[in-house]
């Protein structure tokens, strides 16, 4: 079902709601009114009835309402809760800073839609591997069920910061954040 609420009046619910920093989507409870027709590509792109959409200011303004319940992906008011469709992660981790080293690194990841995110137990960064092709598929957990797919030059980037490292008997390739080793690939499979 297509519902009727808009892009601009959720947009103006969003705002009112963000002026003192994310608004509070996981307390809001409102009725599910439907879906909307917009669509995060895996690149990060923005769709609304089949266009991107080009304001930048716009885009983070949905983001954060954006909420993931299970694995569907909705924009909540306090009023409204519409579904939208995302074809992988709804961010894109577009860089990342590098604050010390080895075991004592710590890896800050900002996103397509200006979210900032550290590596740490509370921020995961997992990979998928495609199980015809093995090619990887990084992401690190944002915010509340929402996670950015980390792009090709920053897990490049990762790559070379990148030690070995014993998981539950197995050696591993990943990289530490936060104290935590993300394991990324066991050693064995590298090329």
């Amino acid at each position: 079902m297509i519902v009727s609420p808009s892009a601009e009046a959720l947009a103006e619910a969003a705002k009112a709601a963000s002026e003192k920093g994310l608004p509070p989507v996981h307390l809001w409870n409102p009725e599910f009114c439907g879906e909307l027709d917009m669509r995060i590509s895996r690149d990060g792109t923005w769709f609304y009835l089949g266009t991107p959409i080009g304001r930048k200011e716009l885009v983070k303004l949905f983001s954060s309402i954006l909420r993931k319940d299970a694995d569907d992906y909705f924009l909540v008011t306090p009023v409204e809760k519409v579904g939208i469709q995302v074809e992988d992660a709804p961010f894109v981790a577009v860089d990342f800073e590098v604050s010390g080293a080895g075991r004592n690194q710590m890896l800050t990841f900002l996103t397509n839609v200006e979210d900032v995110a550290a590596a740490d137990p509370d921020h995961p960064i997992r990979v998928v591997r495609d199980a015809e092709t093995g090619e990887p598929s990084p992401y690190i957990l944002v915010r509340a069920n929402l996670e950015a797919l980390i792009d090709r030059k920053s897990f490049y980037r990762l790559v070379e910061l990148g030690a070995s490292e014993a998981v539950d008997g197995v050696d591993w390739f990943g990289v530490w954040s936060g104290g935590q080793f993300f394991p990324f690939i066991p050693t064995a499979e590298l090329p």
